[in-house]
């Protein structure tokens, strides 16, 4: 049982990165399309943005797996 709400924990917190990263280029995409000149910038931003998210949904689903650590 505590397995199966650690694979809950860790599956929300892939679906909720994957959220996050489709914001974060859609986001992107429409800045770049309204000023294409600032395209590196908005890159640049949109990378770093996207390396944030991934490392919280990282830290979440240690946190699921550790959390669920039954003694």
């Amino acid at each position: 049982m505590v397995g199966s709400i650690a694979a809950i924990g860790a599956g929300l917190a892939a679906i909720g990165a994957g959220i996050g990263i489709g914001q974060i280029g859609k986001g992107a995409v429409e800045g770049i399309a309204r000023q294409p000149e600032a395209a590196n910038d908005i890159r640049a931003n949109m990378i770093v943005a996207a390396a944030l998210v991934e490392a919280v949904a990282l830290f979440a689903v240690v946190v699921a797996f550790l959390g669920n650590n039954p003694q």
